[in-house]
C-alpha cells in the first residue's frame, strides 16, 4: 500500500502555510481571534510569525536565542475552533488510488494549517454509525499526534453519517470540515445539523478516478463494499452513458445542496498529486472562508 504520509506530503507542507489561510469572523470565545490584537496586557503564549502580523509584537529575545521570529499572544486572542470529520466507511478503500490516501492526506494538511494558526483542533474519525474523537490539539507540536490518528483510523464497515456526527459534543462555533466520498442518504441532515450546531461547513467531496471516469468492459458483479449486495451489469455504450448521467446528477444534487445551506464545496480526485490537492484544491478555501 502507498505510504500516506510520503516525503513529498512533508515537503509541500513547509510552503502550504503561505498560499492557504483560513480565516472565520466571530467575537465570541471559541470563533475567531479577536481583532483587537495585543490589547490586553495578560500574556498567554508564543507563536511563529506570519505575514501581517503586527511587527510590534516580535520577541527579539526569543529571535536572539531561536534565529527565528515569534509574536506574543495574549489572553484576548481567542481561539478558532476547528472540526475534522473524516468518513472512515469501506468505500473509501476504493480506487487503484485509495479515498482513503487521498482524504487522510487532505486531513493532515488541514491540521497543520490549524494548529500552526495557533488555533484548536478536533478530529473525529466516523465509521459504523460512530464516530471517535482524537481528543483536542493546539499549537504544532501536536501536529505529530494528529498525523498518528490519521495513519492509524482503520477504513472499512459501513457508516451513517447523520448518527456518527450526532454522537459528537459541540461546545463551541466554529469550523467543520467534512471529509467524505458523500455515499450516505443522510448527507443533506448531517449537514443541517453541523450548522445547528453553529458550524460553518466546508465539504470535501473525495471521488476515484475510477468512479468519475470508468473504463470497465464486459459483464461484471459489482458489490456494494458496505451493505455486501451485489448487482450484475454489463457495461456497454448504453450502461456508461446511464451511469455518467446518474453521477452528474449526484455531483449536481450534492453542490445545489451545499448552496442552499451556505456550505463550502470542494471536489477532489483521489489521483491528484500533493501539488493538485495542497495549491489548486485546498487554496480555494482561501478564497472563500
Amino acid at each position: 500500500m502507498e505510504q500516506i504520509f510520503n516525503s513529498e506530503f512533508y515537503e509541500k507542507l513547509h510552503t502550504l502555510r503561505m498560499s492557504l489561510a483560513l480565516n472565520i469572523a466571530s467575537g465570541q470565545a471559541g470563533g475567531r481571534k479577536s481583532n483587537s490584537k495585543g490589547n490586553s496586557v495578560e500574556f498567554s503564549d508564543f507563536r511563529e510569525y506570519m505575514l501581517g502580523d503586527d511587527i510590534r509584537r516580535i520577541d527579539w529575545n526569543a529571535y536572539a536565542r531561536f534565529d527565528k521570529l515569534f509574536v506574543k499572544l495574549f489572553m484576548e486572542e481567542k481561539e478558532g475552533v476547528f472540526q475534522i470529520f473524516l468518513d472512515c466507511s469501506e468505500s473509501m478503500k476504493f480506487g487503484e488510488k485509495s479515498k482513503e490516501i487521498c482524504a487522510k492526506r487532505i486531513a493532515g494538511a488541514l491540521s497543520y494549517i490549524v494548529l500552526e494558526n495557533g488555533d484548536r483542533l478536533y478530529i473525529n474519525a466516523m465509521k459504523d454509525n460512530h464516530v471517535v474523537t482524537a481528543g483536542s490539539y493546539s499549537g504544532i507540536h501536536s501536529f505529530i499526534k494528529c498525523i498518528k490518528f490519521l495513519e492509524e483510523a482503520p477504513m472499512g464497515g459501513s457508516n451513517d453519517l447523520f448518527k456518527s456526527v450526532k454522537e459528537k459534543e459541540f461546545k463551541n462555533r466554529g469550523l467543520s470540515f467534512l471529509i467524505t466520498d458523500g455515499y450516505t442518504d443522510e448527507l443533506d441532515e448531517t449537514i443541517k445539523y453541523l450548522k445547528f450546531k453553529k458550524q460553518d461547513v466546508v465539504l470535501i467531496h473525495v471521488l476515484s478516478e475510477e468512479e468519475t471516469e470508468p473504463r470497465y468492459e464486459g459483464t461484471l458483479n459489482l458489490i456494494d463494499s458496505e451493505l455486501m449486495g451485489d448487482l450484475r451489469v454489463t457495461f456497454n455504450a448504453s450502461a456508461v452513458k446511464a451511469y455518467r448521467e446518474s453521477l452528474n446528477a449526484f455531483l449536481t444534487e450534492t453542490e445545489n445542496m451545499c448552496r442552499k445551506y451556505g456550505v463550502i464545496y470542494i471536489r477532489v480526485s483521489s489521483s491528484d498529486s500533493c501539488d493538485s490537492l495542497f495549491f489548486s484544491s485546498l487554496a480555494k478555501l482561501a478564497r472563500k472562508v
